[in-house]
């Protein structure tokens, strides 16, 4: 676990829950207001895990 770089698995999560979101976009029976929030929070991890990532690409 030591070799897992900071803000790789916020970006990896956000990744999924973006996908998430969008296949939820997709289904007519789900509110769009739920797949958008959830959209959203997928958006946000990838954001805050790639400043983490680019903050912190010096240390290994």
């Amino acid at each position: 676990m030591k070799n897992i770089r900071e803000g790789l698995i916020p970006t990896v999560l956000g990744t999924a829950v973006t996908t998430a979101g969008m296949v939820m976009k997709q289904n007519r029976k789900i509110d769009s207001m739920i797949s958008n929030t959830v959209f959203g929070f997928g958006l946000a991890h990838i954001v805050l895990g790639t400043i983490d990532l680019i903050e912190h690409r010096h240390k290994l």
